[in-house]
């Protein structure tokens, strides 16, 4: 009666306009790419899909008329199937509150739910290893959190840990582990290590996946291309988790963010974890560095590398990351 294939929504057009009309009658925003997806049909009518990219399951619909009829289960198997095969076996998933007791009953556990959002996890190691070996790095006092891409690390990311570093007893300074960036985690990871060498109360962390990434905050990624709906929506989801799994653990009082003059996203974010955090936690804005009477930003060192504008990188870059880039990324 019914029959489950493969879409291929790049290639197949006709497959495509099922989709998209299903998925939007869901009234989910069609922002973000797919590495695969499934569809089932009756006859020649989609009724349901489920796609996932990387290791994070999304868009699950099933139209209306068959939501008793336990597809959303056949969906979500053909997905795991796949994802096995591919030896993936920890993936997440980010659906509606109203899923909780499906997922649940397929062994997905809950990381956090928002009012719009419901963010779980199925397999190892897990967010309970993440705040694990959080826990190992807690440091005597209070301590300040700031998030950040360091892509790569300039003046303006290094001025804004020293001034978090001579607020707070501790700074917990966590670098966007995803790799979707022009420089790689360990390259952004190596220069963030150099640029605070200097400063003896900071503590790197990565953010695996679990701030800032494309399971917990897809649109960070896309930039322009985000609706504003969705920005908010998994702002709102980052901002939550942040505030009620991690900063507790390091006992974390306030977190440090730029001003942000260029990117809509990142000021939306800014904006949504000043109304998340209410009373409970502090967010710190502060003004960007400037330079020449320029803001600093790492989209102009990125540019200027491409150009090979040496006085540019010199200028607005530490001289830990001039000298990293000079002597490893430009050499390999």
């Amino acid at each position: 009666m019914y029959k489950i294939k493969r879409l291929w929504l790049e290639k197949d057009q006709h497959a495509y306009q099922q989709w998209l009309a299903l998925v939007t009658q869901a009234d989910l925003a069609i922002d973000e790419k797919v590495d695969y997806t499934v569809g089932i049909y009756k006859e020649e009518q989609l009724i349901a899909t489920g796609s996932y990219e990387r290791n994070i399951l999304k868009y699950l619909v099933v139209e209306k008329t068959y939501q008793s009829e336990n597809l959303l289960t056949k969906i979500v198997q053909e997905l795991i199937d796949h994802l096995s095969e591919e030896n993936r076996r920890h993936f997440f998933v980010y659906t509606s509150p109203g899923n909780q007791t499906f997922f649940r009953a397929l062994g997905l556990k809950e990381i956090i739910a928002t009012a719009t959002i419901l963010f779980m996890e199925y397999g190892t190691p897990d967010f309970h290893d993440y705040l694990g070996m959080l826990k190992k790095k807690k440091k005597e006092g209070t301590g300040c959190g700031i998030v950040m891409n360091a892509n790569p690390f300039t003046k303006g990311h290094q001025y804004l840990v020293e001034c978090a570093s001579k607020k707070a007893d501790q700074v917990y300074l966590f670098v966007l582990s995803e790799d979707r960036s022009e420089f790689s985690f360990d390259d952004r990871l190596e220069m963030v290590k150099q640029g605070v060498a200097h400063l003896t109360n900071v503590t790197i962390l990565p953010t695996e996946d679990y701030l800032i990434s494309s399971a917990t905050f897809p649109a960070y990624f896309l930039k322009d291309h985000a609706t504003e709906k969705a920005t908010i929506a998994q702002a709102t989801l980052d901002a939550q988790l942040f505030k009620e799994k991690i900063a507790p653990i390091l006992a974390i009082e306030s977190r440090l963010v730029g001003e942000e003059p260029y990117s809509k996203v990142t000021e939306i974010y800014n904006e949504t974890l000043k109304k998340v955090f209410g009373e409970s936690l502090s967010l710190i804005i502060i003004p960007r560095k400037r330079i020449k009477n320029e803001a600093i930003s790492a989209t102009k060192i990125r540019r200027a590398l491409k150009e090979a504008d040496d006085e540019t990188l010199q200028v607005y870059l530490p001289a830990s990351t001039y000298n990293y880039i000079k002597n490893h990324i430009q050499q390999r």
